[in-house]
């Protein structure tokens, strides 16, 4: 089967076989053909509205000592640093003075940052900004935890899987993490009433065609609303630090692919691929991602929280920071809106 009429089939909503991903994934003839139909649905659904999230990064402690990461607990040359509650309401006040309506505490799993803690951050935001939506990535948490983050006033929650092959999570985890804990706590936040968002790397070490198979497998039983990709980009304090980048190209045939497969889903073009393209977020808005997060932290901690090495925006203010991706994203052929933006529900038929 040609890969035009394997697109055709994915825009008409039908599923795939393996192979026919497989055969979709592995090729780059088609990309553009690809990339326009992820672009005329998510016109059909978002229209061209991108949809832009304030992203404070609160702590870059972390507990884990995941393969990959920079704030891994095992990189002794880390310079760590914690947000207190004053300064996350103060990056919330600019966010809001600046048009926000989504705010994204992100973090490192933290002990300090206890359940009380959360909660005690996430009702001050609340509290303050009755109208706009509170956004938490701070891990793996127990189901009770969770509840109580979401009673405290916090709507949604991004977890990535990172990869959903038991085989693959070993290889770019240590043995006390457990890939059937990480969907545990995915199907929880889910049950709780959560807006959840899920993803993974690309191009990460040891991944294959067939894991990134299991991946889309295992969001089609997740049901997601929000799916955030990007490439596997290197740091040198970890033990992935002679591997290569994760490529752009398959980045962005993946975003459509999850556009077409995933229609109703919130999908961000990560700084990521920002980071390895010039114009790597513009692509990725081209090929049906929907949402943009420029960063509300303050400018002092920006460079130190890196999961990855080269992250770009570390040095500009928040309101510089939105006025050039307005621009971009303007020019790109889209409209930036800083509304609430929540995911559309699929109509039954």
């Amino acid at each position: 089967m040609s890969n035009d009429t394997l697109i055709e089939k994915l825009s008409a909503e039908r599923n795939l076989s393996d192979g026919e991903l497989k055969e979709l994934l592995d090729s780059k003839e088609s990309d553009q053909s690809l990339f326009a139909a992820a672009d005329r649905k998510r016109r059909e659904i978002y229209g061209d509205e991108v949809y832009l999230r304030g992203l404070i990064e609160f702590t870059n402690h972390c507990r884990n000592n995941c393969y990959y990461c920079g704030i891994r607990c095992g990189n002794k040359s880390a310079e760590r640093y914690r947000l207190g509650k004053e300064d996350i309401l103060a990056c919330c006040d600019e966010g809001y003075r600046l048009g926000f309506r989504t705010f994204v505490l992100q973090g490192g799993e933290d002990p300090f940052f206890t359940d009380d803690k959360i909660c005690d951050i996430v009702y001050a935001i609340r509290s303050r900004f009755p109208d706009c939506a509170i956004t938490l990535s701070v891990g793996e948490k127990s189901k009770e935890s969770y509840k109580s983050f979401f009673d405290a006033g916090a709507n949604r929650y991004l977890l990535r899987h990172e990869t959903a092959s038991e085989e693959h999570y070993r290889r770019l985890h240590p043995e006390n993490m457990s890939l059937a804990n990480r969907k545990r706590c995915l199907f929880d936040l889910k049950e709780i009433g959560y807006q959840v968002g899920s993803g993974f790397m690309v191009g990460s070490p040891y991944q294959t065609t067939d894991n990134l198979i299991e991946d889309l497998r295992f969001l089609q039983s997740l049901k997601p609303d929000m799916i955030g990709i990007g490439p596997y980009i290197t740091h040198e304090q970890t033990p992935f630090s002679s591997f290569t980048n994760g490529g752009v190209e398959l980045t962005l045939r993946l975003i459509s692919v999850l556009r077409l497969m995933f229609p109703y889903a919130l999908i961000p073009s990560t700084t990521a691929l920002g980071t390895l393209h010039p114009q790597g977020r513009e692509l990725g808005l081209k090929a049906g991602a929907n949402v943009v997060m420029p960063n509300l932290s303050p400018v002092e901690v920006r460079k130190l929280y890196s999961l990855y090495e080269n992250k770009i925006c570390t040095g500009e203010e928040a309101a510089q920071c939105r006025g050039c991706l307005e621009r971009r994203i303007s020019e790109a052929g889209y409209k930036a809106v800083t509304a609430i933006g929540n995911v559309k529900k699929e109509q039954k038929r």
